[in-house]
Parts: C-alpha cells; structure tokens; sequence
C-alpha cells in the first residue's frame, strides 16, 4: 500500500467535504493536492500542499486555509497531530499503530503484492544496447544494456507488457568494414602475411582470427580467388564478401548474445536493419510521411558558423520535423538517390510505432544526444502524437583499478571488453553499480573499490544487511525461538524510535517503485535500498549498545518474534529491490 496515495485520497475527501458543507467556494480542482513525505522527516510523517494549491481558487491565504484542514485532519484516528508549517503546508504525524498495521500488511502479502500496477493494460518497448555487430560488448554499452534489463523489469514489475528489443546495425558502411576486417583474418588463417598498414581503419582486434580461421575452414582459399584484386575504397562491398560479412554479423552477434547473457541481460527481439532495409520498410515509411503531408523536397539552411561561399545548395527530400519540435527539418534522401543515415532510424521507429505500443523508451549512449529531438519529432509525426517515447542517454562509465586507469583488453584492440570487468567483479556487483546513479551523470567504477567491506560501498552495506538478517533469523531458529508466521507476530512490542522509523522506511516501498517506473529511474530504487539498509544497521548498532534492543532477547519470545518480524520485513523487501535489479540478495558473507 502507498502510505503516500491512502492520504492524498483522505486529503482530497476533506477538500470535498469543505466544499460541500459551503466552508469553501469557488471552482475547486483538487486533482493537485499531494500528500508526500516532507523535505524534513522531523517535521512529521506526511505533508500537504493543499492549502497552496487551492487558496487562490477559494479566494483565501494559504494559512488561513490549512487553519480550517488542520481539524479535519486531525480527526483521523491514525493522525496525532496536524500543524500548519511555513507558508501553508500542514504536516502530520501518524501513531506507532498506524506503522505496526504496515509493517503487518506487507509480511502478510509480501512486497511485490505491494507495487501498484499502474501499467496493467499496457504494453511497453524497452530497446537498449543495439551496439553495431562488430566486435564484443565494451564498458560503455553495459550502463545502458544494465539499465535497460533493470527498466524493463521494473515497467513489468508495475504490469506492463514489455518487449525488450535490440536493433542490429547490420547494413551500412560499418559492416562493410567488418567484412574487410574478417577477411584480412581470412588471408592470415590462410598461411598469408598480412602487412600492418591492411588493418588501418580496420576493426585490429584478436578477437576476429577465429571468425577468418572459420571461413578458412569452411571456404578453403575460393574466397580469396572471388576477391581476387578488390582492395577496400574500390567503391561498394565486392559480391564476394557479402557471405564474409553475413557470416561475420552472425559470429558477433553470438559472441555480444554470450557477452549478454553472463550478465544477466535479456532481449526478448533481435530487431534487424537489412532485413527492414530489404523488405521496403524505408519506402512504407516515407510513404505514410507523404500522406500526411510530411515530406518534401528542399534546400536546408547551411549548419552554422559555415561561410555562405563554402555551401553548395542541394536539394533533398526532407521531412518536416520542425512540425513536431525539432530545430531543423530532416533529409531522408540525398540528391544523388541514397539514403540518409536518419532513413532508416525513421523507417524503424515507424515499426515500432505500428506494433502499437503505449510507451516506447530507447537507451542510447550520450554521443546519440543530436538523435533526440529528430527521433522524438518523427515518432509523433508517425503516431499522430498519440505514442508515448522517452529517450534516455546514458553517461560514460569512468573504469578504474584501485585510482588508475584500468588497462585496456589486448584481446579487444581498442577498448575494454564487458567480459573483463564481469571477470573482475562479477556479474551483481557490475548490476548494482551501474544503477546507483542517474544514467544522466557520469559513473566511476574502481574494480577495487566495489569489492571494499564498507559503507561507503552500497553493494557491500545492502548486501550486508540482508546477509546479517538471514543470520539473526538462523541463530534465532537454533536457538529455539519460533520463526514461523511471522506475520502473525504482536508488534505491539515494536515501541522504540529506530523500530518505528525502520518500519516507516519500508512503508515507502511501494511509492519508491512506483515513482521509479514512472520516472523511467531506476537508480531511485538502489538509493532507497541503502537508505533501508543504513536504518537496519543503526538498528542493529544500537542493539549492539544497549541489550534490551537486540533482536533476540533471552526470556522474551514475543519481543524476540515482534523484532524478528521487523527485520524479516527488511529482508523481504531488500530481496524484492535487488531481484528486480537481476542481482541475487546473499544469505552469507564472509
């Protein structure tokens, strides 16, 4: 239960109640009336705005009119006290039994009954990754293939339908230079010597031998004959490396899949470029731009900065995104026929757009921030402005090894492979730290730093406190305390401050996840877990200093079963958050 919507609800009763009993007058919309935490938790549990909102409209100051909602808040059996605060908010304070009751309810159904299904109904694409097939996933591409497998199971989480989608950049120039990179490989496999200036502009690393050691096995030298004395630049790919390039896609396209699958993430379609490509889907698209209106042939402005005598005016078929807040319109098609980079992006949204999802998010990395305005324009030219699509654009990853820099893969050539970083330290501890902070903001990540036994590392303390949790509720079992039904336990023993505020955290659970989802911000989830974890650990210090506080207590079974009914709570809830993170909550640690 959101603790949070119960008393927006209240609040906005009480609003209604005044206007009908003639205490308030005027066109009242109470839609914008809020009941949240306040910025202060010592100012109380729950705060309104709802004499700031609505004064205006009933003609009144605002404290005059949290005066007259103060009473009728305070009449609430589960409210203590009510007091209007700074220029009109109304704080309240809920009783201990109040908390007790949702602390019950969540160890009778569980936290996951507990997230609202604000998406039920409705279907949702996540696409995230989509790297171009041309070698194993790097550093960089994990922040938005974590983030996006996180997303996706926290919009399911909240009931949508959710398609994971990746897009293969399977056709274009980049492939072309991977065929060209395998097929120098090729001629190696082949006994060749392969001068070092063939692999300028190349794809260098090692991990392409196998793929030409492959096409050696299975083609002997007939390719190298086909090529014959095509050399790269000539113009378009030789027919003969067409089956280098598509064997070579495939080879990436396992090892990115493998690459993804040891962390965890899961792709639901493997959408791909060509296949759009070939099937006509740039020519469909452009044709419903056409019916609308959408698309004409023009000359744009030169870029700034540009000087008038070095631009040579050329006519382009451009689409009209300017219409939908872009700062300039598109070009689809050059003059000389070809196709735009932005042609095909278009076209596969446009798929995307008639598979008829409510809400579609794409995850790209910050060097795609010139894509936003013209992808957002043209989802809402193809869907009549009816699609709901966000982008979100992940920072760079800062790797680093005790404070240096962390060495790059020999095996990669240029970058640090995704498989080293999971070899270093390990597959959950690569999740959680991809998603503490807003993908917005950079990331560093010392490899040694993450595996540090301290608070300051959020892995180790949430961990912690779950493992700790699991430990309590085996010593108790051994010792000969019932942990049984624990939900059925008196938490009337609950009575001591750090206990009430403990539960007062976890009753934040479902708004948290809520909030979350409807945010597309996941790292809200991993602050929320550290700050339930830092509430156990003081608990369990101050347990640690004063006797009468710990879990287990000799002689007193319902005391003992009330608190280890509190801290099961934690673990439940702590076990929710890192499950929907695709990391295993540990029952020990050494």
């Amino acid at each position: 239960m959101n603790v949070y919507s119960e008393f927006t609800d209240k609040i906005q009763a009480v609003i209604q109640d005044m206007k009908d009993a003639g205490e308030i007058a005027g066109e009242v919309d109470a839609s914008r009336v809020l009941a949240e935490p306040p910025r202060d938790l010592s100012h109380g549990d729950v705060a309104t705005n709802a004499a700031l909102v609505l004064s205006k409209a009933v003609g009144m100051k605002p404290r005059d009119l949290a005066d007259m909602i103060v009473p009728r808040i305070a009449a609430d059996a589960n409210v203590t006290s009510a007091e209007v605060a700074g220029p009109g908010f109304v704080n309240i304070r809920l009783s201990d039994d109040f908390w007790r009751d949702r602390l019950r309810e969540l160890l009778k159904v569980g936290p996951a009954a507990q997230i609202p299904d604000v998406g039920k109904g409705r279907t949702a694409n996540v696409e995230y990754v989509s790297a171009n097939p041309t070698g194993p996933m790097h550093v960089g591409h994990a922040r938005g293939a974590v983030y996006g497998d996180a997303l996706a199971a926290l919009l399911e989480a909240v009931g949508y339908d959710v398609t994971r989608e990746y897009y293969v950049n399977d056709a274009g120039a980049q492939v072309d230079t991977l065929a060209w990179s395998a097929y120098q490989r090729y001629r190696q496999a082949l006994g060749e010597t392969v001068a070092e200036e063939a692999f300028e502009g190349l794809y260098p690393g090692e991990y392409l031998i196998e793929v030409g050691e492959a096409l050696a096995r299975e083609h002997g030298s007939a390719l190298k004959e086909a090529v014959g004395d095509a050399v790269r630049g000539d113009g378009d790919l030789p027919e003969a490396l067409i089956p280098v390039r598509d064997f070579t896609i495939n080879a990436m396209m396992d090892l990115i899949r493998s690459d993804l699958a040891g962390v965890g993430i899961k792709q639901d379609v493997f959408s791909s470029e060509n296949a759009m490509v070939q099937s006509g889907g740039i020519e469909a698209c452009l044709k419903k731009l056409e019916d609308k209106g959408l698309i004409y042939t023009g000359v744009l402005e030169p870029p700034k900065g540009m000087k008038p005598d070095d631009w040579e005016p050329v006519p382009q078929t451009l689409f009209r995104s300017t219409d939908f807040g872009d700062d300039l319109d598109r070009p689809l098609k050059k003059s000389d026929g070809s196709w735009t980079y932005f042609a095909p992006d278009i076209a596969y949204h446009n798929s995307k757009v008639e598979r008829g999802f409510d809400l579609m998010i794409n995850i790209f990395g910050a060097d795609h921030a010139g894509y936003v305005k013209r992808l957002k324009a043209s989802v809402a030219a193809l869907s009549d402005g009816k699609a709901d699509f966000d982008i979100l654009l992940t920072q760079l990853v800062n790797l680093y090894e005790n404070g240096e820099p962390f060495r790059m893969s020999k095996r990669a050539g240029r970058f640090i492979t995704l498989r080293d970083v999971v070899d270093a330290v390990g597959k959950d501890v690569l999740r959680f730290i991809m998603l503490t902070r807003k993908v917005e903001a950079p990331l560093d990540f010392d490899l040694v730093k993450v595996k540090e036994q301290s608070k300051d590392n959020p892995v180790f303390y949430v961990h912690y406190a779950h493992a700790r949790i699991c430990s309590v509720l085996r010593n108790a079992a051994e010792a000969g305390f019932d942990v049984s039904g624990l939900d059925c336990a008196d938490l009337s023993f609950l009575k001591d401050e750090a206990e009430i505020a403990l539960i007062r955290a976890l009753a934040r659970w479902s708004r948290v996840v809520e909030g979350a989802a409807e945010s597309h911000e996941v790292h809200r989830i991993s602050t929320y877990l550290y700050e339930v974890a830092s509430e156990f650990h003081g608990l369990w210090n101050k347990g640690r200093d004063d006797p009468s506080l710990r879990f287990l207590v000799e002689g007193q079974a319902d005391l003992t079963r009330a608190r280890l009914a509190l801290i099961d709570g934690v673990r439940q809830v702590i076990a929710e958050g890192l499950d929907l993170f695709g990391v295993e909550p540990m029952e020990e640690m050494r």
